[in-house]
């Protein structure tokens, strides 16, 4: 039995080549021919039935037809192989993916450094007694000595943008146009003998009403519920009767600690609240006119129901209870305008302006066209701003401390940076400062808030509709190593009555707020490089934010 060696079958039964229906007769020429050019091996056929492996005769024609056959007898091994090769792969990229958190990268990546000192930082975003650096020398691999440079060139690239540019004040119509509701129920006067801004408004419930039913800080955290189980027990009690009618005391803050975050606010919270004449609202930190205003309850949640002033109001009820109390009193009448005042201490209003962006249009060139610096001093053009700051280096690494679920590291920080630098490099070459500092998509993408930090953009802005005489700026560092000091400044600007020896000794020797965790503490303090990476970034900033204040330590060059 004969057999074609250029076709992939055998010859019919009559044994004639030119009946091969692929090579079509005996002058068949297997170079020129389509289907059998460079096939070299051929399967056996004998009987109609296929031969085993070892059977298999290999006809090699020539050097490159040899190279093809192979291939093809071996397509099957060569897919798998292929398949085998993109699984590695995936895994591959998994494990640098993974790997590098925890220092088990082969190669280390760009941004990955050797080990530094564990000696606990005692560096803290709140702290009052622990504020000196103890940094111990740090172990420099080749990538992290050449890192410095590249990022360098980034911050020069920023540094270079920078425009510090008077924001266009929105007119009063504008405000109400955005915010017709707010302005319906907030009135233009407030009552002359209270220092807080406060009015009374009528009340058309019955004593079985529940006021509170809608209010949303009662209904999305179990937290708050208490005090408002509180509140409706004493709520018909402190209602004011006349004519047949029922009027409720309702008041807005007289004061605001609006920032920063991790620079002291939680402290200084506490211990104003230890001063007689201060209440606050009954949550320390409503967020309402930066996020709870807006229907956001949690950033990563998304938008919820938006919270009307109501709610907002509501918060300050305990407080009212007591004004209206001693507004009532002979005693009040008799010395005119009372003592009492109320603040509120949301770290985020001074900075959190992430929101505009869904709820208000006509932007100019990605500028927010109000802030919530506009709404405040609509209603209450007289109200004092509190402003707690802090080295910005060491903020962030606070902030980054706190906030950090997982992985913690110098050198993850590090990389964090980094990777914010460049979004903010990219962001600096389309837009101006400001829109950026108050881009929503930017802020949210980068790793690390470094825009928390540049807080001369947001003082500026603050002091086109407030009066510097109506922010009193501090520094945590100064609070730290004199509280006694801080807190009599703070006294003095809220125009606040003497105390006794007694309680400005509770005041002003209690322990501090809110410190560092010592599972943080344990991670040490951030890498040497890092440090004089966000000290060039920073420094434009700072240098702006003294000659504001007219004070060089905010320049903050011996910390």
């Amino acid at each position: 039995m004969r057999y074609c060696i250029n076709c992939c079958i055998h010859l019919l039964p009559n044994d004639l080549h030119r009946h091969c229906f692929r090579c079509r007769g005996p002058n068949h020429n297997n170079q020129k021919c389509p289907v059998c050019k460079g096939e070299s091996k051929i399967p056996l056929y004998a009987d109609s039935k296929q031969m085993k492996l070892l059977a298999v005769l290999e006809v090699r024609t020539d050097h490159s037809e040899s190279w093809n056959g192979f291939f093809c007898l071996r397509k099957g091994k060569l897919c798998s192989l292929i398949f085998g090769l993109l699984i590695m792969t995936l895994v591959m990229a998994s494990y640098v993916l993974t790997g590098a958190k925890h220092g088990l990268l082969l190669i280390p990546s760009p941004f990955h450094y050797g080990a530094f000192a564990s000696n606990p930082s005692l560096m803290d975003n709140e702290s009052l007694s622990d504020m000196k650096d103890h940094y111990q020398p740090s172990k420099m691999n080749i990538s992290y000595v050449k890192d410095y440079p590249s990022i360098k060139l980034i911050i020069d690239t920023i540094t270079s943008k920078i425009e510090f540019i008077t924001r266009q004040r929105p007119d009063l119509e504008e405000l109400r146009k955005q915010e017709p509701h707010m302005f319906s129920v907030i009135p233009n006067k407030f009552l002359p003998n209270s220092k807080n801004p406060c009015w009374y408004e009528e009340y058309r419930g019955n004593t079985t009403t529940d006021p509170y039913a809608t209010n949303s800080y009662a209904l999305y955290s179990k937290r708050f519920r208490t005090i408002f189980d509180y509140l409706r027990k004493v709520f018909w009690n402190h209602l004011y009767h006349y004519k047949d009618k029922h009027y409720r005391l309702r008041c807005l803050p007289h004061f605001y600690i609006i920032g920063q975050p991790k620079c002291g606010t939680t402290d200084l919270y506490d211990r104003l609240r230890l001063h007689p004449d201060v209440r606050f609202s009954a949550i320390k930190e409503p967020h309402w006119w930066t996020r709870k205003r807006f229907g956001i309850i949690r950033l990563r949640d998304g938008f919820h129901d938006r919270y009307p002033v109501e709610d907002y109001l509501d918060l300050f009820d305990l407080a009212a209870h007591q004004i209206q109390g001693v507004l009532q009193s002979e005693a009040a009448k008799e010395r005119g305008k009372m003592n009492i005042i109320i603040g509120e201490a949301s770290a985020s209003t001074m900075w959190d302006n992430n929101a505009w962006i869904f709820f208000y249009d006509n932007s100019t060139e990605g500028e927010p066209p109000f802030l919530i610096q506009d709404f405040i001093h609509a209603f209450q053009p007289n109200a004092k701003l509190i402003i707690m700051l802090r080295d910005p280096v060491e903020r962030l690494y606070s902030d980054y401390l706190y906030f950090a679920s997982a992985n913690k590291s110098a050198e993850d920080f590090h990389e964090k940076v980094a990777e914010s630098l460049q979004l903010f490099e990219n962001c600096m070459l389309d837009y101006s400062l400001r829109a950026c500092v108050y881009n929503n998509t930017l802020n949210n993408a980068m790793p690390v808030r470094l825009q928390v930090g540049l807080y001369v953009v947001y003082l500026l802005d603050w002091l086109t509709v407030f009066d510097k005489d109506q922010i009193l700026v501090l520094r945590l560092e100064d609070h730290a190593s004199n509280v006694k000091y801080t807190m009599h400044m703070v006294f003095q600007f809220l125009d606040l009555g003497p105390l006794s020896e007694k309680q400005e000794a509770l005041i002003t020797k209690s322990p501090a707020s809110n410190t560092r965790r010592p599972e943080d503490r344990s991670l040490g303090p951030m890498l040497p490089t890092t440090k004089a990476i966000l000290r060039d970034f920073y420094r434009p900033f700072n240098t702006k934010l003294a000659q504001v204040l007219f004070d060089d330590a905010f320049l903050w060059k011996r910390t």
